[in-house]
């Protein structure tokens, strides 16, 4: 006999109870992003020109491995050069080379728990346009944290990025989300989105993502994992983001 799909109250109740987190979950998701974090700074002093993408994202999960992960949400995305300005890219054995962006999203599962955070990072000086689109999508992702709160709506928290980047006229390469729930799995209710009623809740844990991709050129996403709470929120992944930390020093690689 065929098993009856939930009825939509059910479904809407059981999203909202995996969605507000325990304290217990949060600890987990929390560890998680301090594993992010020491990976990243890991990451940051071994990158250098002439690695290939699979390279890179082999160092990623023997890092997480070293760290006593078992499991990883996904496989690390690492995209360099012009390959950024895909959304999902597959590491390739491409090599990287000096003046490219590098961008890596990756994640750590912890007690059953995911974990998830995008930087980019430039393989020495960038130049003036790297810096000037680095700094408008930073500056939307700052924007879309502030409108974080309990009570928020998804397709608020996704508009108040999309300002930023409408004054800049980047908002049409900014072609996905700006966010999503995480827990159990890597993507999870609410959804952050433009046509997204979701309401967020004390509690909740989800990520805040805005990027800019342009073809031929490349793309830029920076994305953190927060906690809502009543009034605001709180940012669990505790990585680097400023311009100069986004940086690799060439001159001490051989460069």
């Amino acid at each position: 006999m065929p098993i009856d799909e939930p009825a939509p109250q059910l479904l809407k109740h059981l999203n909202h109870t995996r969605a507000v987190k325990s304290q217990l979950e949060l600890l987990y998701i929390t560890q998680g992003a301090d594993i992010i974090r020491e990976v990243f700074l890991r990451l940051r002093e071994y990158l250098a020109p002439g690695q290939t993408e699979r390279e890179v994202a082999y160092f990623i999960e023997k890092q997480m491995a070293s760290l006593g992960v078992k499991e990883v949400p996904f496989t690390p995305i690492v995209a360099s050069g012009p390959a950024t300005a895909e959304i999902h890219h597959w590491p390739t054995s491409r090599r990287l080379r000096a003046g490219d962006m590098v961008m890596v999203d990756f994640g750590a599962v912890v007690k059953g728990y995911c974990s998830d955070m995008t930087r980019v990072l430039f393989l020495g000086t960038p130049t003036k346009r790297q810096v000037k689109v680095y700094q408008e999508v930073l500056k939307s992702q700052m924007a879309a944290l502030r409108a974080v709160r309990e009570g928020a709506t998804g397709d608020a928290v996704d508009a108040a990025a999309r300002k930023v980047l409408k004054r800049s006229r980047l908002n049409s390469k900014f072609t996905h989300n700006i966010g999503h729930g995480v827990g159990s799995v890597i993507h999870e209710w609410p959804r952050l989105g433009h046509e997204s009623k979701d309401v967020l809740k004390h509690g909740m844990v989800v990520t805040v993502e805005p990027g800019v991709y342009i073809k031929g050129w490349g793309g830029i996403r920076i994305e953190d994992m927060v906690r809502v709470t009543r009034d605001g929120c709180v940012v669990l992944t505790r990585v680097p983001k400023d311009m100069d930390s986004m940086v690799v020093d060439l001159r001490f690689k051989g460069v």
